[in-house]
């Protein structure tokens, strides 16, 4: 990952952005592709816990919880 990569994890609420790649294995990989979490999908976040961890966000119009862990391995892009 490039440092100037933007993860689902560091998407502020609010703000959308676009899969690039899911650098996940497994488990955590099925789940992604089981929620529509694939290249080319938009997702926003809809809400940060004042923690941090969990975060919401709207995946073909489901609001969908993943931890911070997790969430690192998506990568965004603000453009397609």
């Amino acid at each position: 990952m490039n440092t100037h990569d933007l993860t689902l994890a560091s998407l502020p609420a609010g703000e959308s952005a676009y899969v690039l790649r899911i650098e996940s294995e497994g488990a955590m990989l099925r789940r992604f592709t089981d929620i529509g979490l694939v290249p080319g999908t938009r997702v926003r976040c809809e809400y940060a816990a004042p923690s941090g961890d969990p975060r919401a966000y709207l995946i073909h119009g489901a609001v969908i919880a993943v931890r911070a862990r997790d969430a690192r391995e998506v990568i965004l892009s603000k453009t397609i």
